[in-house]
């Protein structure tokens, strides 16, 4: 972290108010990072990033591209490994050990910036597929839960079509449908919108805000400033491979001190 925000983990774990989240007092973290460290080859992506995230909450990431904020999302579910410090999620630490990361990644949901459904799978079979397999449930189980998401998400009507049937936003929404058809405990979205026309944006961001609505935790990288306003319980802000500031909303955006949030925000409205 960058002056003034060098925190040490009994200073994150105490850090206060987060309207609209679920912690209560002395709750212990979800998932807690502490001093992790990447590199690509002579690259320092992420330099001692240590913070905490907590059952209920809605944590967004922001900042420049190549920040190292994707990076660090993509490690919470060892997409990506960490050479250093410790990530640890609902009591396992990820490391190399592969029982620890399939468990890790059953209860961790992951949307990325494409959609990564199966082009030979009908939308229901893309959201059963994983339940079936990793939950052990009967294909009458799988589909009669992924109905009951579909419709959540506003696609029931569209279960037995193709991917390529249906729009970019729709397979987006269909995506977070998946995700959520195994249950996890959080949730990391990694830019969900950035590959979509303007006019589809919308209709993942509704599927988001009721997700967050609902209770689930949430770790979401994002250019969204809408978002963050209205639904974050806490913004990051990554710069240059470090947590250069974390805040509530109303603080961050509020924020006229800084003037590299300054400068950043002001592109991102432009």
């Amino acid at each position: 972290m960058s002056e003034g925000q060098a925190m040490n983990m009994a200073d994150i774990q105490a850090a206060a108010r987060l309207p609209g989240a679920t912690r209560q007092p002395g709750q212990a973290p979800l998932i807690t990072a502490e001093k992790v460290n990447k590199h690509f080859g002579h690259f320092h992506v992420i330099k001692d990033v240590s913070t905490a995230f907590y059952q209920g909450e809605v944590t967004v990431i922001i900042g420049a591209s190549g920040s190292g904020k994707s990076t660090f999302l993509r490690m919470l579910n060892r997409l990506e490994t960490h050479d250093s410090g410790r990530i640890v999620i609902d009591g396992i630490e990820l490391n190399a050990d592969l029982k620890h990361i399939d468990a890790v990644r059953r209860e961790v949901g992951m949307v990325f910036q494409s959609f990564n459904l199966f082009p030979h799978l009908t939308v229901l079979d893309n959201v059963t597929l994983a339940p079936r397999r990793l939950r052990n449930m009967t294909r009458a189980q799988a589909e009669e839960a992924a109905r009951a998401l579909l419709t959540r998400v506003g696609l029931a009507d569209h279960a037995h079509k193709y991917p390529h049937q249906i729009s970019g936003g729709q397979q987006q929404r269909v995506a977070i449908a998946r995700s959520l058809a195994m249950t996890p405990k959080v949730m990391l979205f990694d830019e969900p919108t950035s590959a979509l026309d303007p006019e589809m944006i919308k209709e993942v961001l509704d599927v988001m805000k009721d997700l967050a609505r609902s209770g689930m935790t949430m770790i979401v990288v994002t250019h969204e400033m809408g978002f963050a306003r209205e639904v974050a319980d806490r913004v990051i802000f990554f710069e240059k491979g470090e947590i250069l500031t974390e805040a509530v909303p109303e603080e961050f955006f509020g924020n006229t001190r800084n003037e590299r949030i300054r400068a950043f925000l002001g592109q991102i409205a432009g």
